[in-house]
Parts: C-alpha cells; structure tokens; sequence
C-alpha cells in the first residue's frame, strides 16, 4: 500500500477510543505515531474488563487497545513533573501533529495546551477530540461516544419508534467514536495538506457531538425545516407504499433486505428471480399506481417467497438480480462475506504475545490495497528506545528518570 503518510510523526497524549484512534488510523497509513501514557496506569482503557456485557480480553486479546492503538510506540511519562513535560517538549519539537483529547482544563493544568505545545514547536498541528466541543458551558465534561455521539446528537431518539419509552442504545461499543475518529484524521491530512501549501499550522478540532449531527445532517436539516423531530417509524408503516423496501426474514430466520426505491420498475424482475412471474400480470401490481394501493398484498407474496427459503440459497439465487438488495449479517458471520475478503476489509495480525486475531481494516484504500494493521503497544515497550533515540539520553539518564518515577 502507499503509505501516504510517510514520514509525518505524531505525538499523542490522549486515552481510550475516539481520539486515539485517529492516531491509529493514520499509523495504519504509514505514520510514526508515539503514545503517551500515564506513568503508572497508562491508557485508561488498558484497565476496561467488561464493555457492553463483552469481555475485552476475551482469548488473550485487548480488542479495545489493539483496535484504538494499531501501530503504534508507548512511552509511559509523568506529565505532572517539570521533567515529564520537558521530555514531552522535546519529542512535540521534533513531531507534525499534537494529538490531544484532554480536556480544556486538564490541558491547561497539565500544561499541554496549544500554547504550551507551540512554545516548543510553532509549526506544530494541534489537533484535539472533545465530547461536546471546545467553546461553551460544557467545554469542560467529559462525554463518552454513548452521551455525546449517540443520545445528545439526536441519534438515539431518531431511532426511538414513535410513542415507544424505550429509548435504543448504539449497536455495540466505541462505535461513534470509531466513526469519529476517522473524522478527525481526515481533519488532520486536511491540516497537514494546509501546512504543506502556505506553511500555516493549524488547530484541529473534532467533538463527538458535532461527529452525531454529521451523520443525521439531513434529518436535523428538515426537522430544522418543519419543526417536526425525526423518528422511526412504527412496525405497521413498514407496510406502505413500496413492498420493495423492508426487511424479509428467510426459512433459517435471517434477514434479506431490499432497498429497490424505483418500486414497480423492479417489480417484473424480482418476480422473476423469486419464481413467480404470474406476479408480472396480477392486475394488483401492473402500475405503479397500483402497487403502491395493494403494496400489503405485495409484501405478503414477498414475506412467503422469501420464508421459502434459507439465507445462503437466497444470497445464490438474488446474485444476478437487477436491484438492490443486501444480506443482512452479524458481526461474526461478516468474516465470510467475499467483498470482505477480496477488498482486505478483515486482515489478521499477531498482539504482543503472538496471539493471531482480525482487526477490521481503516475504509480508506490507496491503489487498491491495504496495509496489514501494526498492533497495539505494550505499556511503554518502547519508552527507552524512544529516550535514547529520539532524545540521545544514556542509559544512566534513563535510568535516573525511572528512579525518580518520570518515566515508567
């Protein structure tokens, strides 16, 4: 693969998913990225056991870590010590990008605030995740993807069913911040590409709330519109106007999906495919007109050819239909998907202690290719190295930074 990021170095101080991965995503393009970690604990998220009912470390892999932190190098260092930020200085001297998801106050207390960073190195890009944002009266909270991304962007009522008080969560864990993080790395190239053309750095600035209204942009638009707020519709409505749009559940209980919007232009050769072209000249569906007024009747034709059948045959059979359709499929059974195997959206690699597992690849090839994921850093596995070669500290100075605790 191009690594297009070649050459740019990235020093990040920031702990859990949305904003490290970021980080991540560009060392899967080639990036040099070095982490800092608490001198104690490092990344917060190395102590998660359970996330969402599912065990983190399930079969010796921190999916969490390895997801968030691919390709990366660790150094652990004490941030609240003179000695711990001039380290910092010096590594932000010699970087592209200052990755950050502290918060303003932490930032400022901790001294790694824009200024702080820019003193050290003025053509520095000052990227940084937020929850809600960095200016207003919640600058200051702290606002996981749940809080910030899923429920105060509007998603999560978007996806109440009208009149239910079941308010739905988000379909499995980090996933705004996974989303979120590819925003900001793009911010990041964007800055970088800005840097290159008229020498100005730039500050970076992605929040999980403004990633949430991103993606229901359209549906914020209209309700802005018309006043109405967006919500799913209830199970009845599925049966109206275009039989061709919904879900159809196979004779193994799965799920084939249709999304034909132009109806009755399909109509003739979903009959077709699914063995009934008497459907073709039921005087019921031979206008648009009139699918539309018996589209109950059409789904129920559907609903009976499609439990007719097992999913796999189904994915067979529709192969050649002329319409759009897709198999709806979990988060196992995705491995066996053959785009997901030809386009390298699966690759496997090997954590620290050789553990083979599959990471999903970053959705952004370049010359139709992708670069097999590094993996995640042990906790300062290479604090010395990045002392005595980025630094050119001896080991003695090593050493006397351990003992007085700056350095893990």
């Amino acid at each position: 693969m191009t690594a297009v990021m070649s050459g740019v170095r990235i020093l990040e101080v920031a702990e859990h998913t949305f904003t490290p991965l970021a980080a991540g995503i560009l060392a899967d393009w080639g990036a040099t990225v070095i982490k800092i970690e608490h001198v104690q604990r490092g990344d917060a998220q190395r102590g998660l056991g359970n996330v969402g009912g599912l065990d983190v470390g399930s079969g010796g892999v921190h999916m969490f870590m390895e997801h968030a932190n691919r390709g990366k190098q660790s150094l652990g260092l004490d941030l609240t010590t003179d000695r711990g930020r001039e380290i910092l200085y010096a590594l932000a001297a010699t970087s592209d990008v200052f990755l950050t998801n502290k918060l303003p106050a932490v930032a400022r207390k901790l001294k790694v605030d824009v200024d702080d960073i820019r003193a050290a190195n003025p053509d520095i890009v000052y990227a940084r995740g937020t929850g809600y944002g960095p200016l207003g009266p919640d600058k200051d909270l702290g606002g996981y993807d749940l809080l910030g991304f899923w429920v105060r962007a509007g998603i999560a009522t978007a996806m109440q069913v009208s009149g239910s008080d079941h308010l739905p969560g988000p379909p499995g864990a980090a996933f705004g911040d996974s989303l979120g993080a590819m925003v900001i790395a793009g911010g990041i190239s964007a800055a970088l590409f800005h840097r290159a053309r008229t020498g100005e750095a730039t500050v970076v600035d992605v929040s999980l709330l403004a990633t949430g209204m991103w993606g229901l942009g359209s549906p914020i638009g209209m309700s802005q519109l018309t006043g109405v707020p967006q919500s799913a519709a209830p199970p009845e409505a599925a049966a109206s106007l275009n039989p061709l749009v919904g879900n159809y559940r196979t004779a193994d209980g799965r799920f084939i999906s249709l999304c034909m919007l132009q109806g009755f232009h399909y109509w003739p050769e979903v009959a077709r495919v699914l063995g009934h072209p008497e459907w073709t000249t039921d005087a019921r569906f031979t206008s648009h007109e009139s699918l539309q007024e018996n589209s109950g009747a059409a789904r129920d034709l559907l609903r009976a050819a499609f439990l007719g059948d097992t999913f796999d045959s189904w994915k067979l059979r529709l192969r050649d239909l002329k319409g759009q359709w897709a198999p709806a499929q979990d988060t196992v059974n995705i491995a066996d998907d053959p785009m997901v195997r030809e386009n390298g959206y699966l690759l496997e690699t090997r954590n620290e202690q050789g553990i083979p597992f599959s990471l999903v690849s970053t959705p952004v090839q370049f010359d139709l290719e992708q670069r097999t994921p590094g993996r995640s850093p042990g906790f300062n596995e290479h604090g010395d190295r990045i002392l005595a070669d980025e630094l050119g500290l001896d080991e003695a100075a090593v050493l006397q930074l351990k003992i007085d605790g700056v350095v893990a």
